[in-house]
């Protein structure tokens, strides 16, 4: 029993070490969301509604054809931000296929160096591109399943503290200083409430709130808050089609490091 106990603390004192990516020298500029982000939408399986405090679920109809695909669309944009380079004045490809996946094949932990990046020829950024080969991606980017098995997975079964949330904010808010666009996993586990990912990529403090636009890959028109609270030292989402009661949520990074 000692042992395991030792074990458990040695993890997450590891595990707290491994939420920011090691920095390297490759230029860096700000997350344009309507430049980087994909114009195509993650699908919802089910319509919620709240009936009172229960919420009620039903499958939506016509059945959607692109769904669960949140982890492996915000890990594709930040793959595109780190390692692509759109070009347009270029002529346009006629091998995208080869393009997207020597793009998709790079760490999602590490950034390119400028000299290094991929090509993306004869479109201005991933919006542009992303409307003309949405089929072409939503094939390379990854399946659904991938969204269920990420490897940062076992974190929500710990307790995440309000002193843990802390920091996970100010590190948050030192990766955007940094033009890193942090993934974070939102959670409420036990509860399956809620298990989605964003892509953040701007943060302002507002008295004693710091409110950090995201990447919702559920809402690509436009970025979605998430609030951290410092009375609280708690994160808020608001009320949404797939998290209809809004409130709470625990979060942390993911595609950081070893363990995440």
């Amino acid at each position: 029993m000692h042992i395991a106990v030792l074990w458990l603390g040695l993890l997450l004192t590891v595990a707290g070490c491994a939420t920011r990516p090691e920095s390297n020298t490759a230029a860096r500029r700000p997350f344009d969301f309507q430049a980087d982000t994909f114009s195509y939408t993650n699908e919802l399986v089910w319509e919620y509604r709240l009936e009172g405090t229960e919420v009620i679920t039903t499958k939506r109809e016509p059945p959607p054809t692109y769904t669960h695909h949140c982890f492996v669309m915000v890990r594709a944009a930040r793959q595109f931000f780190d390692h692509a380079r759109f070009d347009p004045a270029l002529p346009r490809s006629t091998n995208y296929q080869t393009i997207v996946r020597a793009v998709l094949s790079r760490s999602p932990r590490k950034e390119s160096p400028d000299r290094d990046k991929v090509v993306v020829p004869g479109y201005a950024n991933l919006r542009a591109f992303s409307r003309d080969h949405a089929a072409l991606l939503k094939a390379q980017c990854g399946s659904a399943w991938q969204s269920y098995f990420q490897r940062g997975h076992w974190r929500m079964v710990f307790p995440l503290s309000r002193s843990h949330q802390k920091q996970t904010a100010t590190d948050l808010i030192a990766d955007l200083q940094e033009h890193r666009p942090p993934i974070v996993h939102i959670v409420r586990f036990p509860s399956l409430a809620i298990n989605h990912v964003l892509l953040l990529h701007a943060a302002e403090t507002v008295e004693d709130e710091v409110r950090f636009q995201a990447y919702d890959p559920n809402y690509p028109q436009a970025p979605t808050t998430l609030t951290f609270r410092e009375k609280d030292r708690r994160f808020f989402l608001p009320a949404n089609d797939y998290f209809p009661q809004g409130g709470r949520v625990d979060v942390y990074p993911v595609f950081t490091g070893t363990l995440y």
